[in-house]
C-alpha cells in the first residue's frame, strides 16, 4: 500500500511542485490538496490520509492550530512541516502541537522522500537548524512543558508526550555513555557543530573538508555515543555541557 499525503501551501506552485515530485515516488499517493488551514482539516477528516505536508503560514487557519486539531481528531495521521522558518518562535510551537517532523522548503527532494517514509514509519524528522533551536531550548534550566499550554488538551497532552519523548531520547543512555573524551578531535568540532544547527553541507564549509567525510564522522560519532540519530547526538552534547 503506497503512503497516501495530503498537501497543505497557501501557494498553488508549491503544491505543484510537491505533487509532481511526489507522484515519480512508487510508494507514495497524493490524495489531496489544500490551500488554507481550515480546508486542510476538512480534507484530512474526509480522505484519513497517512502523512500531511503543511506549511506554517496559511491563511483563515495557520499550520500550528491546524495541527492541534488535527492530532485531536485523527491521532493516527503524521504531520511533517515544510516551511522556511527555522527560528525557535516557530519550532517549538509546532512541536508541542504535535507534528512528527519539522523540514525546510531547501530540503532536498530525495531527502523528503526519505524524511516521508520515516515519518511514516514512526521516526521524527528535524531539520538540523529546527533541531539545534529545539536542543537548546529543552536543555536550559527554566525549560517546561507546561508552560503557555494551549487550549486544546487531548492534543497538546499529545504534543507533551512528543516533547518528553525527544528530551528522553538525549538521556535515555546518560549512564552508559562516556564523556567527549571518547572523540576524536574533528568528531568534537562536528558534534558542538551539530548542537548549533549546521547542516552537513555547512560543517563541511566550516571546517573546509567534503561533505562525504562529514558524514563518516557523524556515523562515527554515533556509534561511538550508542547513539541512533543527530538530534539526539546534539542533545546529549548540551545537556551534559559538551558544547556552549
Amino acid at each position: 500500500m503506497p503512503i497516501t499525503i495530503l498537501l497543505a501551501d497557501d501557494h498553488a506552485m508549491v503544491r505543484r511542485g510537491l505533487h509532481v515530485f511526489l507522484t515519480t515516488q512508487q510508494d507514495m499517493e497524493v490524495v489531496g490538496e489544500a490551500s488554507n488551514g481550515q480546508e486542510a482539516l476538512a480534507q484530512a477528516e474526509a480522505l484519513k490520509p497517512d502523512v500531511v505536508l503543511m506549511d506554517l503560514h496559511m491563511p483563515v487557519m495557520d499550520g500550528i492550530e491546524t495541527a492541534r486539531r488535527m492530532r485531536t481528531l485523527m491521532p493516527e495521521t503524521r504531520i511533517i512541516v515544510l516551511t522556511s522558518f527555522s527560528d525557535q518562535d516557530h519550532v517549538v510551537p509546532a512541536v508541542r502541537a504535535g507534528v512528527k517532523g519539522y523540514l525546510l522548503k531547501d530540503i532536498e527532494p530525495e531527502d523528503l522522500a526519505v524524511a516521508i517514509r520515516n515519518v511514516h514509519a514512526g521516526q521524527v524528522e528535524l531539520h538540523p537548524a529546527a533541531a539545534g533551536q529545539l536542543m537548546h531550548v529543552m536543555a536550559s534550566s527554566d525549560w517546561s512543558i507546561n508552560e503557555q499550554q494551549p487550549q486544546h488538551i487531548t492534543a497538546d497532552q499529545s504534543a507533551d508526550s512528543q516533547l518528553q519523548e525527544l528530551k528522553q531520547a538525549g538521556k535515555s543512555n546518560e549512564t552508559s555513555l562516556g564523556g567527549p573524551d571518547m572523540l576524536t578531535r574533528r568528531e568534537q568540532e562536528v558534534l558542538g557543530l551539530i548542537a548549533q544547527g549546521l547542516s552537513n553541507k555547512e560543517i563541511a564549509v566550516q571546517l573546509v573538508i567534503t561533505e562525504k567525510t562529514v558524514k563518516t564522522h557523524v556515523s562515527h560519532l554515533l556509534d561511538k555515543l550508542g547513539l541512533a540519530d543527530r538530534t539526539q547526538a546534539a542533545l546529549h552534547a548540551v545537556r551534559n555541557g559538551w558544547v556552549v
